[in-house]
């Protein structure tokens, strides 16, 4: 069916307020493909050309948001995570699932939860998922701020390819922030309009995270605790906690436990985090692992205990039916442990 973006882009945001909760965003796996070496990435514009003005003020708030997520803990960060620990070099590095590719995916048809999705919902299920936490409200500074930041790094790296590198990037309205650069109605220079249908915006090389091959053998949770100790726990620790300061504030984010991403979250499964980490980890001297040790220490991560999936309702079995038919642990037996049995709650946010 063809979705008519231009109608839906004065109707998204009230629409998705209520589609929220009739039908819950089933946090569909990111796209992967085989990386293209030869592939020209987007590069997104330098931070020190923001312009000090009412739009820009929007971006840096958006950036200092996502670098420093810790500073929505309590009101809609749950855990230890800040949305830069799965998005690499603040939301810009290509195969890393880079911001400026998610914002030209929006607004999108998803299968999974039966709806068309905005930018802003999106942003919202990581609230909920990867963050433990409470999703910021449509139009929320919050809200509008990330959708700023993502916009702006798209539409200047964009700029710059189609040889507008000396113009600023366009102000838009907080609606237009919310709803994706996917739009057929989506403001943009014609140059870039012409070059970039909207058909074609989804689909930027570098996007996600790229598919390694299967693994010779079956992930190991024995060999992966192996290559978490000589490759992950230096900076991890070894009991996956990461590394906070005494007030709290996060500086390695915990693998599990308490604080770490839920049961929800896309990165609990084992092929998503064994994409992330062959391609980026260890941090600083990424693409160090082999694909095997990559699944191995995927499948360790990911079989360890964490907060509940939030649309947990009383039932393991039913919601491990209903949301985990994926390559993932939940709902299964572990060494006569059934994961997701004993999760730890779903934070409380106010």
């Amino acid at each position: 069916m063809k979705v008519i973006y231009s109608l839906l882009a004065f109707s998204m945001l009230s629409v998705s307020a209520k589609a929220n909760t009739e039908l819950p965003d089933r946090q569909a796996e990111l796209p992967a493909a085989k990386k293209n070496s030869q592939a020209e990435y987007l590069v997104p514009r330098d931070l020190t050309t923001i312009t000090n003005d009412e739009f820009g003020e929007k971006v840096k708030l958006g950036y200092s948001l996502f670098v420093n997520s810790q500073q929505m803990r309590g009101k809609y960060v749950g855990n230890n995570q800040n949305c830069v620990n799965c998005h690499m070099e603040a939301g810009r590095k290509a195969n890393s699932a880079p911001l400026w590719a998610a914002y030209m995916a929006y607004p999108a048809y998803r299968k999974k939860n039966d709806r068309v999705n905005s930018y802003a919902d999106r942003i919202q299920g990581c609230f909920t998922y990867s963050m433990n936490g409470k999703p910021p409200a449509y139009d929320s500074p919050e809200l509008v701020a990330l959708s700023a930041y993502a916009y702006w790094l798209a539409m200047g790296g964009l700029m710059d390819q189609h040889g507008l590198e000396n113009e600023p990037v366009p102000a838009l309205d907080d609606k237009q922030l919310q709803i994706g650069g996917k739009a057929e109605s989506f403001p943009m220079p014609d140059v870039i309009a012409q070059a970039l249908p909207a058909d074609k915006r989804g689909s930027l090389a570098g996007r996600g995270y790229p598919k390694i091959a299967n693994p010779e053998l079956e992930p190991s949770l024995e060999r992966g605790m192996q290559v978490y100790a000589d490759n992950c726990a230096a900076c991890h620790m070894k009991d996956g906690q990461g590394v906070s300061d005494s007030d709290g504030h996060s500086y390695i984010p915990p693998l599990w436990g308490k604080n770490a991403y839920n049961w929800g979250a896309g990165m609990h499964r084992i092929n998503t985090a064994a994409y992330f980490i062959y391609e980026n980890m260890p941090l600083g001297k990424s693409v160090q692992l082999t694909v095997q040790e990559a699944w191995d220490v995927s499948a360790y991560v990911n079989s360890q205990e964490r907060p509940q999936d939030p649309r947990y309702r009383g039932s393991l079995e039913e919601n491990r039916k209903k949301y985990h038919a994926h390559d993932g642990f939940y709902g299964k037996s572990v060494n006569g442990y059934t994961l997701g049995s004993n999760a730890f709650p779903s934070a409380v946010v106010k």
